[in-house]
């Protein structure tokens, strides 16, 4: 056993929920160590693991012989679990996990942190992240951290002293960068159709993946954007540096943009490192409701896997497979709908493998109830069913799905109807 394995067992115990940061900010030399000994580590009985995005192979079925898996998601690497049947999904609103986690509802025992190196007063960032973290740091027995020399050092606290560790290592690993690929002719069109939605000065929120990147090339025109976000990639960084995104017009952290982790490259973390125009926050705070409502213009821009007639929205689920998550959407869409100026956006292909995204019936759970569907876009166009009754709804969803898929749906939409006690008005 290597000798930081003996030092995390003489600090684990056996029934232990550890939690660690998503995709680019888990700490690998951590949590190898910690899959790679888990036999000497859970000491005879099992260790659970809290599972949020993932980025790295690091967990894998097999090693569900000794850790338990539960979490709010399973995309990427983790859909594996998913599938094997070993991940426990705990489906709910990203908002909830800190008052989840202060409740004891979800125990928290041991946070592994991955960290920046101390700034001169000697406080280690988080860099990368904060989201759910700081809930768990402030009710777990103990914080284990990894410190990573290319780790941005970010403002937003909480910071940490040495003090505050039970372990502080070193890192031997390499940051984990998340991939970037050219968005396709369905992205940029649906790119196009948001970015002419948004005003100057709006405050936006956007995932990561080739649908944001494809949105934030398609705001390059755009003046004085603000950003308030869960997660945020390398296209923030590049409209920042491009003069677009300023801040200058928040009515809310004027100057500043927020987000809860960042998930892209060298870019990303050389243009956060020390930036004082950047806070990283907790979830307590970027997916607070009436922070949220309280932004002006706030766009909020969320993508799913299907959407039925009536704007329902299946998140989580996808030919039979949990491969998503309740995730923040409705926390956002519902902020950008009671916000002044605010637009509540869902986009999507309208296909995937030839498969319509619009469909009559969800292939799995309501994510998002037809009560909180805003704007759908897909590349086909805008279908804004505020407001709308189911039949003008259907119309609408009908007019943005794929071509080839029109006149069947037109066709099941007469007996989706029914089912509501509507009618359908051709």
């Amino acid at each position: 056993m290597s000798d930081l394995a003996q030092r995390l067992q003489a600090l684990l115990r056996p029934g232990d929920t550890i939690w660690w940061g998503q995709t680019t900010a888990e700490p690998l030399t951590l949590t190898r160590t910690l899959t790679q000994h888990r036999h000497a580590l859970a000491q005879g009985g099992r260790l659970q693991v809290f599972v949020g995005l993932g980025l790295s192979d690091t967990l894998q079925p097999e090693h569900a012989d000794v850790l338990d898996f539960l979490g709010y998601a399973a995309s990427g690497p983790h859909r594996a679990l998913a599938k094997a049947g070993v991940l426990d999904i705990i489906p709910t609103h990203y908002s909830q996990l800190p008052p989840l986690i202060a409740e004891g509802r979800i125990p928290a025992d041991v946070v592994l942190v991955q960290v920046s190196p101390p700034d001169a007063l000697g406080r280690y960032s988080l860099g990368q992240v904060r989201e759910y973290l700081p809930a768990a740091m402030e009710h777990a027995r103990l914080i284990i951290g990894e410190v990573h020399p290319d780790v941005p050092w970010t403002f937003g606290g909480p910071y940490l002293q040495a003090q505050d560790f039970a372990l502080l290592i070193d890192s031997d690993s390499t940051l984990p960068d998340m991939a970037r690929a050219e968005p396709g002719l369905a992205e940029k069109a649906i790119a196009a159709h948001i970015a002419g939605l948004i005003e100057d000065g709006s405050c936006i929120q956007l995932g990561v993946g080739n649908l944001p990147e494809a949105v934030t090339a398609a705001l390059r025109q755009h003046k004085d954007l603000g950003l308030h976000s869960g997660a945020i990639g390398d296209g923030i960084a590049e409209l920042a540096e491009a003069g677009v995104l300023t801040n200058a017009r928040k009515n809310i952290d004027t100057g500043m943009g927020t987000a809860g982790v960042l998930m892209g490259g060298e870019r990303l973390r050389r243009w956060a490192h020390q930036n004082p125009q950047l806070q990283v926050r907790e979830t307590a705070y970027t997916h607070h409701p009436e922070v949220l409502a309280g932004i002006h213009k706030f766009v909020a821009i969320n993508s799913a896997i299907e959407v039925d007639l009536t704007g329902q929205i299946n998140a989580e689920v996808a030919g039979g497979v949990y491969m998503g998550a309740v995730g923040g959407a409705m926390d956002f869409l519902r902020g950008a709908a009671r916000s002044k100026g605010g637009l509540p956006i869902l986009a999507l292909p309208s296909t995937a493998k030839a498969n319509s995204r619009i469909v009559a019936q969800l292939s799995g759970p309501v994510s998002t109830p037809r009560a909180d569907a805003g704007l759908i876009v897909t590349e086909h166009g805008i279908a804004d069913l505020r407001g709308l009754p189911l039949s003008r709804r259907v119309r609408r969803m009908i007019d943005i799905a794929a071509p080839e898929h029109r006149e069947p749906l037109a066709q099941q939409a007469h007996q989706l109807l029914r089912s509501c006690g509507a009618a359908f008005k051709d």
